[in-house]
């Protein structure tokens, strides 16, 4: 498994949380939780296993372990590990896909900003 820095992670949504709206940050986060609606922040960003996220992602190194419904954009690295269901489209530099990870969506080695699910509909 690759290593992410996850040395700045300043938030954290516990497992017992469901936030509703956007979340915007400098610093990276850790999300056991639920989040319905996108997270952005200039950090890492870690889904944890049982976490959802029903909304995009943008960040910096982004690892999914939980569910996320929606677009991943990184201008790092972003690992789907093994227990992960991403449905959505990745952005990336650098992409680590661990056996077992499900993933409907496309991959687009690009620093473009991918169009957020809720503009496509």
């Amino acid at each position: 498994m690759s290593n992410l820095n996850f040395k700045n992670v300043q938030t954290m949504i516990g497992p017992d949380v469901e936030i509703n709206g956007p979340i915007k940050l400098k610093q990276g986060i850790i999300v056991y939780g639920r989040v319905n609606g996108d997270i952005i922040t200039e950090g890492p960003i870690r889904i944890s296993r049982d976490a959802l996220v029903d909304g995009d992602i943008i960040g910096a190194d982004i690892k999914i372990g939980g569910t996320v419904i929606g677009n991943i954009n990184s201008n790092g690295q972003v690992l789907l590990g093994s227990s992960c269901v991403l449905k959505g489209d990745i952005v990336y530099k650098k992409l680590t896909i661990e056996d077992g990870a499900k993933f409907e969506g496309k991959c687009d080695l690009s620093p473009k900003i991918i169009q957020s699910k809720k503009d496509s509909a």
